[in-house]
């Protein structure tokens, strides 16, 4: 008898787990950095190797910076989304991951540059740092240079609508 009360218990645990598991976003990943200072790094410019993109880049004003390559398809699917963003003076930075540089510019020049500064991360060495799992991702950064936000996957015009805008709109309003 015992037996069998312990059975039941354990699949009833089961499927307590299961059920719960179903609830949940695959999409919301969390991130260890959120809450933390962006991780620093210097970058050369995607647009000109001469030219450094720095971390304090970040700093001052919130913005998003958004981890993208030419290769990706997801990434095609937000870039008009970007473009639109950009036109409507958010202020968006670009990390270019595991990407050729000749590829990566011609991807900008057929669909647009909505980035105001684009690091160049051939070697993927500071999206590993970043926390980085693929591209597309997006992060929201407060104008104190921490990461307030991490969202994986191409965005979409839900999620600006239900958590980016309206969080940048709240850190703007924030003291720094």
């Amino acid at each position: 008898m015992l037996r069998l009360v312990v059975s039941f218990g354990v699949f009833g645990l089961l499927v307590l787990l299961l059920w719960t598991g179903l609830g949940l976003d695959p999409r919301e990943l969390p991130s260890p950095l959120v809450g933390k200072p962006a991780p620093a790094f210097e970058l050369p410019e995607l647009l000109d190797a001469n030219e450094r993109f720095q971390h304090q880049a970040l700093r001052g004003q919130t913005s998003l910076l958004n981890v993208w390559a030419s290769w990706c398809v997801s990434c095609r699917a937000e870039h008009s989304l970007l473009m639109q963003l950009a036109r409507e003076g958010v202020p968006i930075y670009g990390l270019n991951y595991k990407d050729t540089r000749s590829d990566a510019i011609a991807y900008l020049r057929r669909g647009g540059n909505p980035y105001r500064a684009i690091g160049f991360d051939e070697a993927g060495q500071v999206g590993i740092d970043w926390g980085v799992y693929g591209t597309p991702e997006t992060f929201v950064i407060g104008p104190d240079g921490v990461i307030r936000y991490k969202h994986v996957g191409p965005l979409s015009r839900r999620v600006l609508t239900e958590k980016i805008l309206p969080l940048m709109q709240s850190l703007d309003g924030a003291p720094s």
